[in-house]
């Protein structure tokens, strides 16, 4: 086998990667992708999940691409994606990126807009999902203030000395 140079960052889905890291970690990078769908594309690009990144092919990264970019086609669980039945077209996709956060933030747009249970708690700040307020989720964190005491009041002087 030849020697192959050691390459300290590689592109996988528009993202840099170390080189050092081994693939299923270094995948975790890419915003979007968890350690168990980083773990999924490792298997379904019959890739090697404890390879270091510095050693893969060219033909590796763009194995690695295609499977990111298309999973279906792969045979990829569709309970896996984080965009599951999308509430515009009714597709099964998985989203990255920038389309991952864009795509949130008109979620929320929408559902303020709606002033659903959600999006009224979302508009006020509150917590969306149930948690208890009573002791989390204060605005003033940071400068908590506790039970102040009064300034004890300095005795009246008293004009002796003018007598």
């Amino acid at each position: 086998m030849a020697e192959q140079e050691y390459r300290h960052i590689v592109r996988v889905a528009s993202t840099d990667i170390g080189g050092n890291k081994r693939l299923n970690s270094g995948l975790t990078k890419i915003k979007g992708i968890g350690l168990m769908y980083a773990n999924m594309i490792c298997v379904l690009a019959k890739i090697d999940k404890h390879k270091k990144v510095s050693v893969l092919t060219e033909d590796d990264v763009k194995k690695l691409d295609s499977v990111i970019d298309n999973p279906v086609k792969f045979g990829a669980p569709s309970w896996m994606f984080n965009q599951r039945k999308a509430m515009i077209d009714g597709e099964d996709k998985h989203l990255l990126r920038g389309d991952l956060a864009f795509t949130q933030d008109n979620a929320i747009k929408m559902m303020r807009k709606m002033r659903c249970y959600r999006g009224v708690r979302h508009s006020l700040g509150l917590p969306v999902r149930g948690q208890r307020t009573r002791s989390n989720f204060r605005k003033n964190k940071g400068n908590v203030m506790g039970v102040q005491r009064r300034k004890v009041a300095a005795p009246p002087k008293s004009d002796d000395k003018k007598k």
